[in-house]
């Protein structure tokens, strides 16, 4: 039996979830699912909220322009999920959907645009990428929803760095040839993983990087990589060797 039903209908909501909870839709989402999804009062669907787990809801009522949904059966416990940052230079529109999307099937707790010297654009469409962000949640069985933060200057990061939590930085003049051994270190501790700009960080940036005591420095390898691929092919590696891969 698989872990997830991805026959059924999930749907992200925002209060809490328990038996016998009632649920009025969204206008978006009441149009997903009366004139989407096409479902009728009795028919069911997947809910969850971050927090709660998961649970099976069934139309209750409402009509062509509301939707209630009634909270009848928990089907799964919240899952936690690796504690892992990602930090990372926002991109243009579609990859930045592709990253954000990507980031949040990979497991990451929390998403964090960085805006560097060389960041373009620097304007972020926060309200987009929570959308993204509970899309990908939706069609991938994932419980656990990752927090949005609003875009941060690097310096100010660096500057306000929780000592406790491991900077991975992703560099393509790092030295280490083997990034399992430079992350080995780090498993069961909290982890953020950072990618740059497209152009690499200005050196003043890179310097203030490498100042920070908490930096490990990895390579993602012999080819450069655009900075939505180096996003998954990080956070696999992080997640292989210090998340919940192993």
């Amino acid at each position: 039996m698989t872990r997830y039903d991805f026959g059924a209908h999930r749907m992200f909501v925002e209060g809490p979830l328990a038996p016998g909870t009632s649920i009025a839709c969204a206008p978006a989402q009441t149009n997903h699912l009366r004139n989407v999804l096409r479902l009728n009062v009795g028919d069911q669907l997947l809910v969850f909220n971050g927090r709660d787990g998961e649970w099976r809801a069934e139309i209750a009522g409402g009509g062509k322009r509301s939707v209630e949904l009634g909270v009848r059966e928990h089907i799964r416990a919240q899952e936690a999920g690796p504690d892992v940052d990602y930090l990372f230079a926002p991109l243009k529109r579609a990859r930045l959907d592709y990253l954000v999307e990507k980031a949040t099937e990979m497991g990451a707790a929390r998403i964090r645009p960085i805006i560097t010297r060389r960041t373009t654009p620097e304007r972020v469409n926060i309200e987009r990428m929570r959308a993204n962000v509970i899309g990908a949640a939706e069609q991938c069985g994932i419980l656990r929803v990752p927090e949005v933060h609003e875009p941060e200057r690097l310096e100010r990061v660096l500057a306000g760095w929780d000592p406790s939590r491991a900077l991975v930085f992703c560099d393509e003049d790092a030295d280490v040839v083997d990034p399992i051994s430079a992350l080995d270190p780090l498993r069961s501790k909290p982890i953020a993983v950072m990618v740059g700009p497209e152009g690499g960080f200005d050196p003043a940036e890179r310097d203030l990087l490498l100042q920070l005591p908490q930096v490990v420095r990895i390579s993602l390898g012999p080819r450069i990589l655009r900075a939505d691929t180096a996003a998954v092919a990080a956070l696999a590696l992080v997640n292989a060797v210090a998340g919940d891969w192993r």
